[in-house]
C-alpha cells in the first residue's frame, strides 16, 4: 500500500542545520520531501494531529512537532536503528474517519512486522489503533496507563471520556485481556472498577505501582498493544496537559513502564496521547514525552526472543497445591533475565496450558498453599 496518500510530510524546520552526528535526526529516516521506504522498518513513528475526541484538552493536535523538536535531540544508542517517521496523519472529514485512516496505516505496519508508534493527538485515538488488530492473528492485551478509566457509557461524553468503554464492547470482540496501570482511587468509578473485574481484566492503582514497580513488568511483558494518556504522570513532572493532576506517576516511573514495554517482544503498536503544548512551560512535558519515547525505542532493541520453555535457559519448579499432589502449578524461571512465567491450564483441556508472565510473588504465594490471582484471572478467561 501506498502510504503517501494519508500523510503530510514534516516541516523541513524540524530538523537541525548542525545536528550532531550521534542525534537520533542522523538516524531517522524522515518524511521530508518525499516518504521513505518504510517496510524494513523495526518502528515507524505517527504524528496523529487531532483533538475533536477531547474538547478540554484542546490544542493536542499541535503535540507532534514539539515532541520530535526533543526526540531528535537525544543521542542514538549502540544499537542498528531502523526508524521511519511516516510524517503526519491527515485527520479525516470526521473524527471516525481519522479512526479508519489510523486504523488501515497501523494494519498495513504491523502485517509487515513494523511496530507503529503514535504521538496523538487525544486519547481516544487509541479506538483507531485497537481496531488495527481486527484482522490480525492475534486476540489483543490491551495496556492502558491513565490516571482515569474513561469508561463513560453514554453518547453524551466524549470520545476521550468513554473509548475505553468503546473499546470493551466493540464487536467483533478481539480483546482478550485488558491491563490498567496508574488509575487514581478518588477520580475512578466503583462501579467501573467492578465492571473490570467481573470481565477478569486488571487495574492497578497509582499506590500499588509505587510500592513496587517491578511487580507489574509481567502484566506489561503480556501486553502487544500500549496507550499512554500523559495525564497518568504528576503536573510537576508533566504539566502539559489542560487536566493534568497533582498526583501521578514520576517521569522516571514512567520512562520505566516504557522500557519494560520496548524490552517486550509481544508489543506491536504503542500510543502517547493527550500532550498539549499550549500549558507546557519550555517544553518540559515534550522532554519527557521525549525521552519516554527514547526509552521504548533502546527497550525495543534490547530484546531477546523467548525460547521454548524445554529449553536449558529455563529453570522449571513444580509447587504442589494439594496434599494429594495431584494440583500443582507450574513455574519458569529465566535463568538470564530472571523472568518468572507459570502454566495455567485450559478448564476443558487439563493436558493444554497456557504460559503466561508471573512474578517472583507469584511463586511464592503458590509455596504457601494459595492461588495467585494472575492463575485465577487467566483460568476464568480460558473457561
Amino acid at each position: 500500500m501506498d502510504l503517501t496518500i494519508f500523510f503530510d510530510p514534516l516541516d523541513e524546520s524540524l530538523l537541525l542545520p548542525h545536528a550532531a552526528p550521534d542525534t537520533l535526526q542522523q538516524y531517522i529516516n524522515s518524511h521530508i520531501e518525499r516518504m521513505p521506504s518504510w517496510k524494513n522498518s523495526d518502528i515507524a513513528i505517527i504524528g496523529v494531529p487531532e483533538d475533536r475526541g477531547t474538547p478540554t484538552n484542546k490544542g493536542t493536535h499541535k503535540a507532534m512537532w514539539g515532541v520530535r523538536k526533543k526526540l531528535y535531540n537525544l543521542k542514538k544508542g549502540n544499537k542498528a536503528y531502523k526508524i521511519t517517521d511516516l510524517g503526519d496523519l491527515r485527520p479525516g472529514i470526521t473524527l471516525a474517519d481519522t479512526y479508519l485512516r489510523l486504523r488501515e496505516v497501523c494494519e498495513t505496519l504491523m502485517r509487515n512486522n513494523v511496530v507503529p508508534l503514535i504521538i496523538g493527538g487525544s486519547h481516544d485515538l487509541d479506538y483507531g489503533q485497537y481496531l488495527a488488530y481486527e484482522h490480525i492473528p492475534m486476540r489483543v492485551s490491551l495496556l492502558n496507563i491513565d490516571a482515569t478509566l474513561d469508561m463513560q457509557e453514554s453518547d453524551a461524553y466524549t470520545m476521550s471520556e468513554r473509548h475505553i468503554h468503546e473499546i470493551l464492547v466493540h464487536e467483533p470482540n478481539y480483546l482478550f485481556t485488558f491491563s490498567h496501570l496508574a488509575y487514581q482511587s478518588y477520580l475512578t468509578s466503583a462501579h467501573d472498577l467492578a465492571i473490570l473485574e467481573k470481565l477478569y481484566f486488571d487495574a492497578h492503582r497509582l499506590g500499588q505501582l509505587r510500592e513496587n514497580l517491578a511487580e507489574i513488568e509481567p502484566v506489561i511483558r503480556e501486553a502487544n498493544m500500549m496507550s499512554f494518556d500523559i495525564k497518568a504522570i504528576k503536573m510537576a513532572d508533566a504539566p502539559g496537559n489542560a487536566n493534568a493532576h497533582v498526583f501521578g506517576l514520576t517521569a522516571e516511573e514512567a520512562c520505566q513502564i516504557c522500557w519494560y514495554a520496548g524490552l517486550n517482544e509481544r508489543m506491536a503498536s504503542v500510543g502517547f496521547y493527550e500532550y498539549n503544548p499550549d500549558y507546557d512551560n519550555r517544553s518540559q512535558t515534550a522532554e519527557v514525552l521525549a525521552t519516554m519515547i527514547w526509552y521504548f525505542v533502546e527497550g525495543y532493541y534490547h530484546r531477546k526472543k523467548e525460547v521454548e520453555f524445554s529449553d536449558k535457559t529455563y529453570t522449571r519448579y513444580v509447587v504442589p497445591m494439594s496434599e494429594s499432589e495431584s494440583q500443582q502449578i507450574v513455574f519458569y524461571k529465566n535463568k538470564f533475565n530472571e523472568k518468572w512465567w507459570m502454566e495455567v491450564p485450559y478448564p476443558s483441556k487439563p493436558e493444554k496450558n497456557s504460559v503466561i508472565p508471573c512474578s517472583y510473588n507469584d511463586y511464592q504465594m503458590a509455596l504457601k498453599g494459595e492461588l495467585p490471582q494472575r492463575w485465577i484471572n487467566r483460568y476464568a478467561k480460558l473457561i
